[in-house]
């Protein structure tokens, strides 16, 4: 049977394995674009001015995935893909004072304001040290210094750091959480000359995240948008990257 020309226009969806276990870690299938490519140069032994002899040298290779729309596990591969179920956090509340003297000061379930993170001013003067309110905090409660600081009616600027247990997930970056790495399958279709649709598979054999990204939240132009950059490596059976056509299974 000759062979039949294919083209291209259908974006991957991807399926993001750990190396170590196999085990899922994520299926992906809102990238706007995927990329996956090699290169391998060589070195060349030389008679007489003129290349002679060749050595290749490995080959190297890169994975790509950018998104406008996408799950927060994805931000995960940046880090040691773990979520966490806890946080701590800068918030702040603008409350009316009913008590002369006294702000309540209440946070939702699962969450608990941190002592000595309560900052109190008059509305409007968020941050100015030159009008903050002493005072102390307890049990949901602040009480002012100076009883007049605070008046009946008014309402009051207050800023904290809130620990939260509840209702929150959580990635942390630092030196000490390392990325995986990761067995990727970027599957797409071909369409031949004759209209069928036939499956195309790229396999990366040992994927790792560059830990570099760039958050831009701009209320103009285009959405956000994150790329996740891979370097494909030698698996310990020497395989790197392959490419599948799923001919038996073409429409």
């Amino acid at each position: 049977m000759a062979e039949l020309n294919k083209a291209n226009r259908q974006v991957c969806d991807v399926d993001i394995r750990i190396l170590k276990t196999m085990q899922p870690f994520l299926k992906f299938d809102t990238a706007n674009t995927t990329t996956a490519g090699l290169s391998g140069d060589s070195v060349y032994a030389m008679a007489k001015g003129s290349r002679r002899i060749a050595f290749a040298n490995p080959l190297e290779g890169t994975m790509t995935i950018e998104a406008q729309v996408y799950p927060f596990k994805l931000f995960a591969l940046f880090s040691d893909g773990v979520i966490d179920s806890n946080a701590v956090y800068a918030d702040s509340q603008t409350v009316t004072c009913s008590t002369a003297g006294e702000l309540e000061l209440s946070v939702g379930d699962g969450q608990e304001i941190k002592a000595g993170t309560v900052f109190v001013y008059p509305e409007e003067n968020f941050g100015d040290e030159k009008t903050m309110i002493s005072g102390t905090f307890a049990s949901g409660k602040f009480t002012a210094t100076d009883e007049t600081k605070i008046a009946v009616g008014s309402k009051y600027d207050i800023g904290y750091i809130v620990s939260r247990t509840s209702g929150i997930r959580k990635i942390t970056f630092n030196n000490k959480k390392l990325p995986k790495d990761y067995y990727i399958t970027q599957r797409t279709v071909d369409k031949d000359d004759q209209g069928f649709m036939t499956p195309f598979i790229m396999t990366a054999y040992k994927a790792s995240i560059q830990r570099d990204f760039e958050l831009s939240f701009s209320s103009e132009g285009d959405p956000a948008s994150v790329t996740l950059n891979f370097d494909l490596m030698e698996d310990k059976d020497g395989n790197i990257f392959d490419m599948i056509e799923l001919s038996d299974d073409a429409e």
